[in-house]
């Protein structure tokens, strides 16, 4: 194997210290007054030898890395994938790195990447948290360590969050629906005790107190994100043969696009029969031979809060804790319109 080249080979072939060299390719030679010159000599030598850098001997002598670690649920998921992007790119403007991961909503996942992130050092996270992992963000506060919290919080935990207003965004889509003239609206949602499902599903509820609907408990049917295909068209047929509902909302856009599968595959007509909305747009609903009608949560909004509430935390260490709520928009299409 080809022997690495270190700082004392890079001194030694040009004839100079290896502290003058440690200088230059650290960018501090007008701190130690060396010649452009000179900088430019060593600077030439390194790439000629392909003096690669140490940076985890960097990073404990300096005591950072320069990385954030993102932890979400998915990372094939539109939503979280998009989310992922914005993040990296707005971390890459200020010098970071940002290496991630995904949970499958699963708390031993997340224990497991939380622990593998943190043997490689990196300076903050930021995690889209699987549900019953408050003692996991605890432990990382407790660490010292930033952390951000987006798309999902703990209530009771002290920490940073970036979200939007599930409950009325969730309110006002169905809200919609009953605007169109459906009064017997159904919901499918996770089986978690997460925050941000329960308010969607809290959301649902009032939109239909509010305008004198009695919620039925057949009406909102739940889906295990682990089996969310098989559960999705199981559970699904069960208010849908026979057509007990004439609209239905989907809290997220996997499981808006496992139940179009199943109302295709049924023959049910959209938005004619069935009026829908989804939580979170998806490149399949454009697809579909109804355009779907969606809640949009500003991704470049979570994204850049995210980034910004860390870097203060990196560069400030305020120990004051924020919760930051970004607006979401309504996006109206054909396949919630109104009963012919």
């Amino acid at each position: 194997m080809e022997k690495k080249v270190a700082l004392k080979d890079v001194a030694q072939y040009i004839g100079v210290s290896a502290a003058l060299v440690s200088y230059v390719l650290n960018g501090k030679e007008k701190e130690a007054r060396v010649g452009a010159d000179m900088a430019k000599r060593i600077k030439k030598a390194a790439a000629e030898l392909n003096y690669q850098p140490n940076l985890i001997a960097k990073s404990l002598k300096m005591g950072k890395t320069k990385t954030i670690g993102l932890i979400v649920a998915d990372i094939s998921n539109p939503f979280f994938s998009t989310i992922a992007r914005i993040i990296e790119d707005e971390a890459k403007k200020h010098g970071y790195v940002v290496i991630f991961g995904s949970s499958d909503e699963s708390a031993e996942k997340q224990r497991d990447l939380i622990d593998v992130f943190s043997t490689r050092l990196v300076d903050a996270f930021i995690i889209a948290p699987a549900a019953d992992t408050e003692s996991q963000i605890e432990t990382i506060i407790k660490r010292g360590v930033p952390v951000v919290l987006v798309d999902r919080f703990f209530p009771d935990l002290k920490a940073d969050y970036v979200h939007i207003n599930n409950f009325n965004a969730s309110n006002k889509a169905v809200r919609q629906l009953i605007k169109n003239g459906r009064r017997k609206i159904g919901m499918l949602a996770y089986d978690t005790t997460q925050s941000h499902m329960q308010d969607r599903k809290q959301g649902y509820k009032a939109a239909l107190k509010e305008n004198n609907i009695r919620f039925k408990k057949e009406w909102l049917i739940e889906a295990s994100y682990q089996n969310i295909e098989k559960d999705v068209a199981v559970k699904l047929k069960s208010l849908l043969k026979p057509l007990q509902v004439d609209a239905l909302f989907f809290a997220t856009n996997s499981l808006a696009v496992a139940g179009l599968k199943v109302i295709n595959k049924m023959g049910i007509k959209v938005p004619d029969e069935l009026a829908i909305i989804s939580f979170d747009e998806s490149d399949a609903f454009d697809f579909f031979y109804s355009p779907v009608s969606y809640v949009s949560q500003s991704l470049t909004d979570i994204g850049n809060e995210a980034v910004k509430l860390i870097l203060n935390k990196l560069h400030t260490k305020s120990k004051k804790n924020s919760d930051i709520i970004v607006e979401a928009k309504l996006i109206v299409r054909e396949s919630c319109g109104s009963k012919h």
